[in-house]
């Protein structure tokens, strides 16, 4: 009986021992689990907007100390005109690209929608408020069929809109007639759809209203994801379609009205464009696809979908914009400003995969 008792006395001791070791072992666990990476991580997977926001104020600090006149604010103003047009085209590329598609039409949408807008105005002398609602519901058409060959075709996003942005630009060479519509024209005619490209002083800056209403567009569009029902939905089907078809979710429709609202978005950049140029070519703005996925892209937007917002993706155009205007002022050449902007993107999608990996 000693020994038994002894043998047993023994046992609780040995099981003690381990469960005090077992304990500390989770508690270290759990200590190394909340490194300074790791929080860091889960706090720009909260807060996308946060690197771009940083990466921005970085470079005019650093442009500025390169060139003195970079930071006046002729010259930033100077970086906000140039960005408006992008910038409001980045509004709709990231609708799309929360939705996890992509859309490589946005700027054949933009320029036919201008050139409709333009023409009708001038060549026919359609009232400009009627020709700038025709202009918008055609461009609300375009994005809509994208919608629908993406939700009931089946197609992925990228081939349907590769494949429009052709069709769309044909349309657009075939309704010019290749031929761009004069500034003198625009402005005998139809005066109204210049309203955009006036200027604003305030102090020693001077802006366009093209500005005003970038701003504007992005409250807006920020105000609907945020803070509607529907903009939540936008944001379940990006992050998973088939959990957010489970829940009740109408995932076809909705994706149908992304693409058509991101075509209206887009239909209004061709009336802004029309004031910031003064004119209306047949090429102008070919390069608005591939910079609004950058802006968006540098703006934080996962290309997986489901995170990411609009204020990030204005301030991605205007980091390019700040790129693009600080290199020129150090007497940069052109193809290095290129390659800085690719290495902005790779670093963002670099940086956008390493945050997915974080976890709460």
């Amino acid at each position: 009986m000693t020994e038994t008792g002894s043998s047993q006395q023994g046992r609780k001791q040995s099981f003690e021992e381990a469960l005090d070791k077992a304990d500390s072992a989770v508690a270290a666990f759990a200590r190394d689990d909340k490194t300074f990476v790791h929080k860091a991580r889960i706090f720009l997977r909260d807060y996308p907007v946060a690197i771009p926001a940083m990466v921005m104020i970085l470079s005019i600090i650093v442009f500025g100390i390169i060139n003195p006149n970079f930071i006046t604010p002729n010259t930033l103003s100077v970086v906000m005109k140039q960005v408006t047009v992008v910038g409001i085209v980045a509004l709709a590329q990231t609708l799309i690209i929360l939705t996890a598609g992509i859309d490589l039409s946005v700027s054949a949408i933009l320029v036919l929608s201008s050139f409709i807008m333009g023409k009708i105005a001038v060549d026919s002398g359609v009232p400009v408020p009627v020709s700038v609602a025709l202009g918008l519901t055609i461009a609300t058409m375009m994005g809509a069929v994208n919608g629908v060959l993406v939700t009931k075709v089946k197609l992925p996003p990228f081939i349907v809109t590769l494949g429009t942005l052709q069709i769309f630009t044909a349309l657009k060479l075939w309704y010019s007639k290749s031929q761009s519509l004069r500034s003198a024209d625009v402005q005998e005619h139809a005066p109204s759809l210049l309203w955009f490209g006036k200027p604003i002083t305030m102090g020693s800056a001077t802006i366009i209203y093209g500005v005003v209403a970038l701003i504007l567009a992005a409250i807006l569009v920020s105000y609907i994801l945020r803070q509607t029902a529907w903009g939540r939905h936008v944001y379940a089907i990006g992050d998973d379609p088939e959990a957010a078809a489970l829940s009740g979710i109408n995932v076809d429709r909705t994706l149908i009205q992304v693409y058509a609202f991101a075509g209206l978005i887009c239909g209004f950049a061709g009336w802004v464009s029309i004031g910031r140029v003064g004119s209306v070519s047949p090429i102008g703005f070919e390069t608005a696809n591939l910079d609004s996925i950058t802006a968006v892209v540098i703006g934080g937007t996962s290309l997986f979908g489901g995170r990411g917002g609009v204020a990030g993706s204005v301030l991605g155009a205007i980091i390019v914009g700040v790129f693009n205007t600080g290199l020129v002022l150090a007497r940069v050449d052109n193809y290095w400003q290129q390659f800085a902007v690719g290495c902005l993107v790779i670093i963002a999608v670099a940086l956008d995969q390493w945050i997915r990996r974080a976890t709460k």
